[in-house]
């Protein structure tokens, strides 16, 4: 007799991936899904802090960029559990899967916010092409279509990041 009140009952999820998929594929999300979180609250900090003559256009366009990382975050986990996997469970579980960088600065450039923002999301697209090769390898075509979509966001957010960073410079270097 199995009494669950003494023992830890395990989360089972059906899947036909096998276990060595699912460790492989839950890894790589989760690794992805921790560097979300840190772009999420890296944004929502530089949205809450911007200054200067582009407050309103830059508190706007980060606002904007905050609420589609956060989006992010339940689809990459749900994607976890789906396959098998277990998730992330506290800040520092994020701390200890994260790759990009906490910012803790009292100040930033908005020049710098917008710089470091375009940094990251590069850095999250590179990650992200990386978990989709980890999903084609075990054929996750469901995990590997939501990265999909998930890069063309991203790739979104490094190119108006950049153009914004292009301001008062009409040869674009």
């Amino acid at each position: 007799m199995n009494d669950t009140r003494t023992s830890t009952p395990r989360l089972k999820t059906p899947t036909d991936l096998g276990s060595n998929a699912t460790k492989d594929i839950a890894g790589a999300l989760n690794a992805l899904l921790a560097d979300v979180f840190v772009l999420y609250m890296k944004t929502k900090n530089f949205h809450w802090h911007v200054s200067g003559p582009h407050f309103r256009d830059y508190h706007l366009l980060l606002d904007e960029h905050g609420d589609q990382i956060f989006a992010m975050t339940d689809v990459i986990a749900e994607r976890v559990r789906k396959t098998g996997g277990n998730t992330l469970r506290s800040i520092g579980d994020i701390a200890r899967h994260q790759r990009l960088s906490d910012n803790d600065a009292a100040y930033v450039t908005p020049d710098d916010m917008i710089a470091e923002l375009r940094e990251d999301n590069q850095r999250l697209v590179a990650s992200m092409r990386e978990a989709h090769d980890v999903c084609d390898e075990h054929n996750d075509v469901a995990s590997a279509s939501l990265l999909e979509n998930f890069i063309d966001e991203t790739e979104r957010r490094v190119w108006f990041l950049y153009e914004i960073s292009r301001r008062g410079d009409p040869t674009g270097h």
